[in-house]
């Protein structure tokens, strides 16, 4: 029984076969699934060690198995490859830097498929936010550039509004000086 389950998910059996002969030689199951439909289905019942997501997909989109991946926090540090031929597809729905999950555009070399597999590795170990719903960051209304620029426009707001209550002292102060 190998001890690491590898999913990918494409409607391309050359992919998925390429993806299998890619891999290094090791304690390795490779699961395949042609639709974002049994690719749901076998993430729910084969609990995979690393997912590979081709983006275009019939019955339901790789976009809508991401979301889905999104949305349940055990599912959310499952390693995660996201493949497509062109990024701009992927980039419409999700805005860069991708911070949950590596992307390889194809056609893609060995070495490129275990950069990627490495690269999501580490990214499935960052910590989520816990109160995000899901899609929403991935929607592209919350990535975390626009959280650290929002949060950047509150610490100037909180410094504007500090200025303005010691200005509001001073003028009061001011003011019971020159009524006293």
């Amino acid at each position: 029984m190998a001890s690491h389950k590898i999913l990918v998910i494409d409607d391309s059996r050359v992919i998925r076969a390429r993806v299998r002969d890619m891999l290094p030689n090791g304690n390795f199951e490779v699961i395949e699934a042609k639709d974002g439909i049994e690719g749901i289905d076998a993430i729910r019942a084969q609990k995979p060690n690393l997912i590979m997501l081709d983006f275009l997909l019939p019955r339901m989109s790789g976009y809508e198995v991401y979301q889905e991946i999104q949305s349940k926090p055990e599912f959310q540090s499952i390693p995660l490859v996201m493949m497509s031929g062109r990024r701009e597809e992927l980039t419409e729905k999700i805005q860069e830097p991708f911070e949950f999950f590596e992307f390889i555009e194809k056609p893609f070399e060995q070495k490129e498929l275990i950069g990627a597999i490495k690269g999501a590795m580490a990214k499935a170990r960052k910590p989520r936010p816990q109160t995000a719903a899901a899609g929403s960051a991935p929607a592209g209304g919350n990535s975390s550039a626009e959280i650290a620029t929002l949060q950047q426009q509150v610490v100037t707001l909180q410094k504007e509004v500090a200025a303005l209550k010691a200005q509001n002292n001073k003028i009061l102060a001011f003011i019971k000086k020159k009524l006293a």
